[in-house]
């Protein structure tokens, strides 16, 4: 071979070569795109295809159905696919599934939807890689009790539930917060929900002389006692969880009720990353931007993991990523290192965050 063709080939060959080690970052996406949470699965298709396009990486794109056999032959395809990161997963059944297989095959994920505390909690056991990138279920209960134990030391507060599951715990664990922080409250009691109208319970309260009360319920009930409180001439402000969130039905909420509950992402985003996806008709609602996050961060994780020559799940924990949602990171276990739940009060329109938060 002439000497002039065998430098040629060499170049080539350090072509290839370079190229095969700048391979595209391929991400797996899991989301629910048939049955019933397919809208939900759409909204993450949707935030992390525009990241994909912004951040030049690629996907993989499969549908978990929300189920164990769904989960487990997306895991299974996404490991024959040797992607990088999965990003995804709302339902703890389809996420459950896919752990033992994807841990088998070295690909962390990130959640941005599932909430069971166990996930994470028994990291120690099943050394699953999973990072959750939203509330673990009892962020909003442990937010709900040092946030009012907080607000409400030297307030002559009542705490009532509507006797479920969700109504007592969250009523529960504030009161035991606020008993280690020698806080009692004026009246604790369990509401009948769905009533027309709360003018005995609001009579109690205003004769226990409440000015603030939590209620662990739903928010239709939230803003029917206070605007029977108002009928009553009770000055009472009354705060709930999350599930404030949804609009009130025929009665509104009344001014100065507060809520303790995430942001809304679309509130918090980056400007310019609404902007592109307003250019691109993309409603920035739900899971989309926490969606798109999920890229950023897989992206950025995965080039901190080149550069030190460390594993990528050492280069997802306990490292600060921005995203178009705000700086995120990830303890040991995998959960966000701050919780993202705030105070907000409603002005008479909407719920906007509280000054002191």
């Amino acid at each position: 071979m002439r000497p002039g063709a065998t430098i040629s080939a060499a170049l080539a060959w350090l072509f290839a070569a370079g190229a095969a080690s700048a391979q595209t970052l391929t991400i797996g996406v899991a989301a629910p795109l048939s049955g019933p949470s397919a809208i939900l699965g759409k909204q993450i298709q949707a935030g992390a295809g525009h990241a994909a396009e912004t951040n030049g990486v690629e996907l993989k794109t499969l549908d978990d159905a929300c189920t164990a056999d769904g989960g487990a032959a997306a895991a299974r395809d996404f490991a024959a696919a040797k992607v990088n990161v999965v990003v995804g997963f709302l339902c703890t059944d389809a996420i459950e599934a896919a752990m033992p297989i994807l841990k088998d095959a070295n690909i962390p994920v990130i959640t941005v939807g599932v909430r069971t505390e166990s996930l994470t909690d028994r990291r120690g056991k099943t050394g699953w890689p999973v990072y959750r990138l939203g509330p673990r279920g009892d962020d909003e209960r442990n937010a709900v009790a040092s946030t009012l134990t907080r607000l409400w030391q030297n307030a002559l507060f009542a705490i009532i539930d509507d006797g479920t599951i969700y109504g007592r715990e969250i009523a529960e664990t504030f009161r035991a917060a606020a008993e280690q922080a020698a806080l009692k409250p004026v009246f604790v009691d369990t509401f009948r929900p769905q009533l027309d109208n709360q003018i005995g319970l609001v009579g109690r309260l205003k004769k226990a002389g409440a000015t603030h009360v939590f209620a662990g319920g739903d928010g239709d009930d939230i803003a029917i006692m206070a605007r029977d409180a108002a009928q009553l001439q009770a000055s009472i402000v009354f705060a709930g969880g999350e599930n404030l969130r949804t609009p009130p039905g025929d009665v509104p909420y009344a001014t100065g009720t507060l809520m303790i509950a995430p942001p809304e992402w679309a509130d918090v985003a980056d400007p310019k990353v609404l902007e592109s996806f307003a250019a691109q008709k993309i409603v920035p609602d739900g899971y989309t931007l926490p969606a798109y996050a999920a890229v950023e961060i897989a992206k950025a994780a995965t080039a901190l993991s080149e550069t030190s020559g460390r594993p990528l799940t050492e280069a997802l924990t306990g490292h600060d990523f921005t995203t178009a949602i705000g700086p995120i990171r990830f303890d040991a276990k995998g959960d966000l290192s701050q919780s993202p739940y705030r105070v907000f009060r409603f002005d008479g329109t909407r719920f906007v965050p509280l000054e002191s938060n």
